[in-house]
């Protein structure tokens, strides 16, 4: 499994505006029901308004490059634009389902 978390970052509110209009548009249901996508939600930080972080998951690396390769791209890329936004990502990889034995101490299921 491959997490990305992906920093919109603009002025003025555009990055939640970006985020509501892709909403808006079916894009992120459009994101949400393709092959291969386990999460893709949006989270907006308490101590900085003008970021928006989207958590963006998928099952592996063939799902993305997939999602890269659609035409919706096309469309989110003008939507950066028109909101003039910078992106920062990083990007995780699961190599094991279950939390090690020391950390699951820790959790409160």
């Amino acid at each position: 499994m491959i997490t990305l978390h992906l920093y919109y970052t603009g002025e003025n509110g555009a990055a939640r505006a970006f985020a509501e209009e892709m909403t808006r548009r079916g894009v992120v249901d459009a994101i949400r029901a393709e092959d291969g996508n386990l999460r893709y939600a949006y989270y907006f930080p308490m101590d900085d308004p003008e970021t928006v972080l989207l958590i963006d998951q998928w099952r592996d690396q063939a799902a993305i490059d997939a999602h890269h390769a659609s035409p919706m791209m096309g469309e989110i890329a003008a939507l950066r634009e028109q909101f003039d936004l910078h992106m920062t990502v990083e990007r995780f990889v699961t190599d094991d389902d279950e939390l090690p034995e020391q950390d699951l101490k820790f959790i409160k299921r």
